[in-house]
């Protein structure tokens, strides 16, 4: 049955025969990844998947959504009315999120280009993999029609400097979103809400993100409505 092709482990690409640790770490720890991985996955992937959505120019339904680095897939579940492609360098990962039905794919972001242009393309907890930040953004911008999303720590990347190599690879455009959605304590339903809430406090939200939590960017060219 075709249900038994995606069960068969992933070919690995010769650009991955000599794959760093880095991704290996993560393969023993691949089925459930995402249940894991987050106190409240559902709530932590939901709210992300909105801002993939909804920052910068906004996303259609049917739009082509890359996820680069996407462990196992998790997010496709809250990308539904979108056409999800995943991509991450851990065989164990690809082949945990093809079990679950999810079209994820085996490569190396620093190398992988869609078949198609695609309207967004993502990446998080993952730009550190890249060996060198403009060129990552260029190939990016080179296959990517409407917005680059991703997370970036504050306290690890100066933002300006981000800012500059975004503007190198053709993204003059940068919209920063904080997201204060806790990754291992999961927090009742009013008091995630009111942390979200906190996201549009400014100065507060400054203030919070010098010692927790990151900012969610969404990165496009001048011209493009948000």
């Amino acid at each position: 049955m075709a249900r038994a092709a995606v069960l068969r482990p992933p070919r690995i690409p010769a650009a991955l025969s000599n794959a760093k640790p880095s991704f290996e770490k993560y393969g023993a720890q691949a089925e459930d990844w995402s249940e894991e991985a987050y106190a409240d996955a559902q709530a932590y992937l939901a709210h992300r998947a909105a801002l993939i959505v909804a920052l910068g120019p906004p996303l259609r339904p049917g739009d082509t959504v890359l996820d680069l680095a996407c462990g196992d897939g998790g997010l496709a579940e809250h990308l539904r009315g979108f056409d999800y492609l995943g991509v991450d360098a851990s065989p164990e990962m690809v082949a945990a999120a093809q079990r679950h039905g999810r079209n994820v794919v085996l490569a190396d972001l620093n190398e992988y280009e869609p078949p198609e242009r695609v309207a967004a393309t993502t990446c998080f907890r993952a730009i550190y993999y890249a060996r060198d930040r403009t060129d990552f953004f260029r190939r990016v911008a080179g296959y990517t029609e409407s917005k680059l999303v991703f997370d970036l720590n504050p306290r690890q990347y100066r933002v300006e400097d981000v800012r500059e190599d975004l503007r190198r690879a053709g993204f003059d455009r940068l919209v920063l979103r904080p997201f204060f959605s806790p990754q291992r304590v999961a927090l009742p339903r009013p008091a995630a809400a009111l942390l979200r809430g906190l996201e549009r406090t400014g100065a507060l939200a400054r203030l919070l993100l010098a010692v927790r939590f990151s900012y969610l960017c969404a990165a496009f060219r001048g011209g493009r409505k948000t």
